[in-house]
């Protein structure tokens, strides 16, 4: 086994010493200085074309991935492994007055030994195996095991039959521009170096799945995640009068009650279930204060999948929407009748159905109904959309549908069902190609032969259960599920747009070996330092080994 502790704990400490908040001039920061360190290795000085700094395409921000790759001369294969990790962190604004702090692990810890700490931060604290500090956890360590590994083969190319090829995105923790992006010079390099990519593998962080949890997992594939959102439409009315109209405050709010941790909307799959949908938001569109009830409302929610396809989820959900619109609508009849008795006013039947469109489905009747004039007009109207830089994709989605619904002739009450922000789509590693089954029993074997050498159980599990730039590199989904992500996202060709073909183009099954941790995105954000710098190297050279040779 590598003595690499103090190495990658080293370039770990450089890494987190350099601030790189996503969306801020940080993250070009960093991939500078890496592509500066990498740069000045032997090798990529005498062969410097074989390192580059990449700038991000179609991205607002101005910042950059750095990709390198070793040639192994002890054969002739061109099996390759892909070693890849994210440069950005969040934000620092947790760490209140430490926040000067939270890039210097040595005086960070130093300060919050006069914190009142508590449980195993204090613990942690004072063991001396852990590393506190923005972006030790989330996944600077993680890159630094991979920078350790590149470096050691650079200067040992006659131990390794094959590449490998070192991918150190930005933004991953926004919008994954980076890994996106890095997908061009992948696939250029697979065509000019004749690389054949067998596997990759990220290295992001691992955490306890519940109190007291002492595993170390390892995973193969991730879980996909969705944004499904809802422009939801009333029957507007003076407050007054109530029961004239209908408020779609009250409809949205049915609808959360629906989906809102409903657990036959979690995704089972290889014995592995997803966490139940949750809303990430809920609000009316009223611009102002005005005594008429709201003509819209907007809510989306975070949908975790494992084996559903985006098409699938729109299913599902549609018919929860029509459960919720029609119990919504029950529910204000028995109500109207209740206050008809005590008011002494006569009840009046409404008009209203349950009535519920994809955004697809509306995009359909809308221009079979109004040909070139319409779809000229909304895509003037996303144009000018785009000049207001401050809108995020989920608003930006939200503003064309609305837009959208006021050519519609029918204006009783719906839902229009849609996609508002990136799918990172799921990964099942199953075996069934031969490259998934050698990477499946290369990691097996890892962890049969480190394992004695670490106190923990080091456990292996089907699905990544955070969102990664894992998603990037391989489909589960057929052509059939990722259009119902393109057909379905307002946004999609302008503020928004994945190139899929890029993903199946390189196309490698991947798994997760990453440090182990707690309380990454939060102010004690914290690295243990054994697993993460001594077994986490370890395990992805063995596999690196394994793969390769097979």
């Amino acid at each position: 086994m590598f003595r690499c502790r103090e190495e990658v704990l080293a370039f770990t400490k450089q890494l987190v010493n350099i601030e790189s908040i996503v969306n801020t001039d940080g993250e070009k920061v960093i991939a500078h200085s890496l592509y500066t360190l990498i740069s000045s290795l032997p090798y990529f000085a005498q062969n410097p074309a074989q390192v580059v700094i990449e700038k991000t395409i179609d991205d607002e921000q101005e910042r950059y991935n750095v990709l390198a790759y070793v040639k192994g001369t002890k054969g002739t294969s061109n099996r390759t492994v892909i070693l890849m990790g994210h440069i950005d962190t969040v934000g620092i604004e947790d760490f209140n007055q430490l926040k000067e702090l939270a890039c210097f692990p040595e005086q960070l810890m130093d300060a919050l030994k006069n914190e009142d700490l508590s449980g195993s931060a204090k613990q942690h604290l004072e063991s001396g195996d852990w590393l506190f500090g923005r972006g030790s956890l989330d996944m600077k360590s993680g890159v630094s095991s991979h920078l350790y590994l590149l470096k050691y083969y650079s200067e040992h190319p006659e131990e390794l039959d094959g590449c490998i090829v070192l991918v150190a995105e930005c933004d991953e923790e926004d919008s994954s521009h980076g890994i996106l992006s890095a997908l061009k010079v992948l696939k250029s390099w697979k065509e000019e170096h004749n690389f054949e990519y067998v596997a990759a593998i990220n290295a992001d962080f691992v955490s306890p799945r519940y109190a007291g949890d002492e595993n170390r997992y390892i995973y193969k594939g991730t879980v996909g995640k969705l944004l499904p959102s809802f422009f939801i439409t009333g029957a507007e009315t003076h407050v007054g009068s109530c029961f004239e109209g209908l408020d779609p405050n009250f409809l949205a709010a049915e609808l959360t009650k629906q989906i809102n941790y409903n657990p036959e909307l979690c995704n089972e799959a290889l014995g592995e279930t997803t966490v139940p949908p949750v809303s990430l938001k809920q609000t009316d569109l009223k611009p102002s204060y005005t005594v008429q009830t709201a003509l819209s409302a907007y809510v989306y929610y975070n949908f975790f999948i494992h084996s559903w396809s985006p098409k699938d989820v729109l299913e599902k959900l549609k018919e929860q929407a029509y459960i919720a619109f029609g119990n919504a609508l029950s529910s204000f009849e028995e109500r109207y009748r209740q206050y008809c008795a005590m008011s002494g006013e006569t009840y009046v039947d409404f008009p209203w159905k349950p009535r519920v469109f994809t955004y697809e489905e509306m995009e359909e009747l809308l221009i079979n109904e109004n040909g070139e004039a319409y779809k000229n007009y909304m895509d003037q109207f996303k144009e000018s959309l785009l000049q207001q830089k401050d809108l995020d994709i989920r608003m930006f989605a939200a503003r064309v549908v609305e837009k959208a619904w006021k050519w519609m002739k029918d204006k009783n009450p719906a839902m229009i069902l849609f996609y508002s922000s990136l799918y990172s789509p799921r990964i099942e590693l199953t075996g069934r190609t031969r490259n998934e089954e050698i990477l499946i029993e290369a990691l097996d074997e890892a962890v049969e032969a480190v394992q004695p050498s670490y106190e923990y159980p080091i456990v292996t599990r089907n699905f990544f259960p955070y969102i990664s730039d894992m998603s990037f590199v391989a489909l589960s989904d057929d052509e059939e599920g990722t259009n119902a992500v393109s057909k379905n996202n307002p946004g999609w060709g302008t503020k928004h747009y994945i190139n899929f073909q890029d993903i199946r183009d390189i196309n490698v099954p991947v798994i997760n070996i990453g440090p182990y941790g707690l309380d990454a995105h939060k102010k004690y954000e914290r690295m243990e330092m054994t697993y993460s710098l001594e077994i986490v190297p370890n395990l992805t050279n063995l596999v690196i080994k394994k793969v390769l040779n097979s």
